[in-house]
């Protein structure tokens, strides 16, 4: 399926015009048909020749209904422009222009209606040349009468080479269809309709409304029912879930769209297809506003300090009021009064809808860059900001080199696919930025050590800290030879010991070294310099083995001890294995100890023990 939306000025035929191509009435409200003006949006489809199927948006004219005109065109990929032989070029023309050029819609047909009534030709120049300079310059003419027909069979023709030459739209692309109906169907619940762009919808399918999740109950296209359908596509939906849908809200494959009431953009100038001023054969259209004569002069012109600060954004069928901080030249930020599903790359359309009547109201489009811009705390930050954005390509190097850290699901749903690999897990990074955290970590374990020589190494933790990483996990793939991480801290090479502890350990050891089990008291420790930060630093370092608090002896003395005591006549008491180590009482009860939890020995009663391994002997 194909849609089509049509555009142009009040009364110039666009409905009669849908009406006789499709057989169907798309005025669907009696006030439309007793008034004969469209206020609402309206649908009707029909086959092509080729037999491709093609659903019709009919929008609004009168310039009170710009509003329901965007929410009809913005979905759709294609616009047929309808201008009227007998009035040609109208106040509502030119807007309707402006609102497409600014959308950036490049697919469309001029059709000049009432042929029956005028000459065409005047019409026909007078439109092509105001399409001329927009991106619907070069859109294939007709002049047709919806009244006797004449033109239609080439229109329909045309229509068929329209669609043939439109992007084929991707069907595994996240849903959004914006909701341009919402309604209660008496038996089934509630039901509401869209154009869907891209993506694929099925029955069964979870999606998410701003008020929560919803499950596609059923599903139709075309008033026929339907298991699934593919963009682009005219659908209802028939939802159930405790959200209420209302027109302007999106629904959305969850997790695959940012919420955002906050974004940055980059302006183009509205309607530089008007430049000029008028018709080339009528009056001037009305230039009073300052903004739209600069707009004509071309896109690179726009300052954002020429908009006013409240204006209403549109996109899809939302019409959102925001305000509007200029940062330097195109680039501005748009605070929204409700958030929005949005990616990278989005259009909105910038809407004055307080200006006088006869006034362009459309003001500019807006190019979304940022989805989750930065804060602009300190001074010179929003013109820095725009300098940035001046030139930016919204992708995922840009995005990354923003934001310098992001989750592959955060760079999904702000609208770009990872393509680069991951620095850790899902975390993807700047490379810029990952390089410089490297140094930095280096930086802050040579710092560790330095203040605090006797700790083994910098904690994973407090290095997560320091460099304000979000996860733990990122600081150690940031660990690089010589460094290495151990027990959850990070060492710059094997873990040693500063020279006065070295020292004091040395010393020891000779004490040591002709009554190995005779460990020191405290006060000797403290004269040969070894406190309790100096003891722990030495056991970690494996200097000394640590028997009980307070109690040290030298590395492998659980080893020796366990060979001296198994030469002794098995069991053996405690005074025994005393006087067998030479050494006290201090010691030895937490050396049997030791020994016992390591399973070299084990205790028969009260008071013997044995060996579990026999004597050398």
């Amino acid at each position: 399926m194909h849609v089509v939306a049509t555009a142009g000025h009040v009364d110039h035929g666009k409905s009669t015009l849908v009406r006789a191509l499709t057989g169907m009435e798309p005025d669907r409200l009696e006030e439309e048909r007793r008034r004969g003006l469209t206020i609402e949006l309206g649908y009707a489809w029909t086959t092509l020749p080729s037999g491709e199927r093609l659903a019709f948006v009919d929008v609004p004219g009168h310039e009170r209904f710009l509003a329901t005109m965007l929410a009809g065109v913005g979905p759709a990929p294609a616009v047929m422009f309808v201008v009227a032989a007998d009035e040609g070029w109208m106040p509502q023309s030119e807007e309707h222009l402006v609102a497409l050029e600014a959308l950036g819609v490049r697919h469309g047909l001029l059709v000049v209606t009432r042929a029956d009534l005028a000459d065409p030709a005047p019409a026909v120049r007078q439109a092509q040349d105001r399409l001329a300079a927009s991106g619907l310059g070069g859109a294939p003419a007709l002049a047709v009468s919806g009244r006797t027909g004449q033109g239609l069979d080439e229109l329909r023709k045309a229509l068929d080479r329209l669609v043939a030459t439109l992007p084929e739209p991707d069907p595994g692309a996240p849903v959004r269809l914006w909701i341009d109906r919402a309604f209660s169907v008496r038996g089934s619940g509630t039901v509401v309709t869209g154009t869907l762009p891209a993506g694929t919808i099925a029955t069964g399918d979870e999606l998410a409304l701003p008020g929560g999740p919803v499950r596609v109950r059923a599903l139709e296209c075309l008033k026929e029912q339907v298991t699934s359908a593919t963009g682009v596509a005219r659908v209802a939906l028939n939802l159930r879930g405790r959200a209420v849908p209302e027109r302007g809200q999106a629904l959305v494959t969850p997790g695959a769209w940012t919420d955002t009431d906050l974004v940055d953009v980059r302006l183009s100038a509205a309607g530089a297809a008007g430049a000029g001023g008028g018709p080339p054969d009528g009056p001037p259209m009305p230039a009073e506003h300052d903004l739209r004569s600069r707009a004509t002069r071309g896109p690179s012109s726009l300052d954002g300090r020429d908009l006013p600060r409240r204006l209403t954004a549109h996109i899809g069928s939302a019409a959102v009021v925001c305000e509007v901080r200029p940062l330097g030249g195109e680039i501005v930020r748009l605070r929204l009064a409700a958030p929005l599903p949005l990616h990278v790359g989005d259009v909105l359309l910038l809407r004055d809808p307080g200006r006088d009547q006869g006034e362009v109201r459309v003001l500019a489009g807006a190019s979304v860059l940022d989805v989750r811009p930065p804060a602009l705390r300190r001074r010179g930050a929003a013109r820095d900001r725009a300098a940035l954005l001046a030139a930016a390509v919204p992708d995922e190097a840009f995005l990354l080199g923003t934001h310098r850290l992001l989750r592959a699901g955060d760079l999904l749903a702000m609208g770009c696919a990872p393509a680069g690999a991951p620095v850790c897990g899902d975390w993807h990074a700047d490379p810029a930025y990952w390089a410089r955290l490297g140094e930095r970590l280096a930086e802050e374990v040579r710092r560790h050590a330095a203040e605090h020589p006797l700790e083994p190494g910098l904690p994973l933790e407090a290095a997560r800290h320091e460099l304000g990483l979000p996860d733990r996990r990122l600081v150690a793939a940031l660990v690089r030879s010589p460094l290495a991480v151990t027990d959850g801290r990070i060492m710059s090479g094997p873990a040693g010991l500063p020279a006065p502890v070295a020292l004091a350990v040395k010393r020891l050891g000779a004490e040591l070294s002709a009554r190995p089990f005779l460990a020191p008291e405290a006060g000797r420790l403290a004269e040969l310099g070894l406190g309790p930060r100096e003891l722990a630093a030495a056991v970690r370092a494996g200097g000394l083995f640590r028997v009980a608090d307070g109690i040290v002896l030298l590395p492998g003395a659980d080893a020796r001890a366990v060979e001296l005591l198994a030469r002794l006549p098995q069991p053996f008491t405690v005074s025994q294995a005393r006087q067998a180590l030479n050494t006290s009482r201090r010691v030895a009860v937490p050396l049997l100890e030791h020994l016992d939890r390591k399973g070299l020995t084990e205790r028969m009663d009260e008071t013997h023990r044995r060996c579990r391994i026999s004597s050398p002997e």
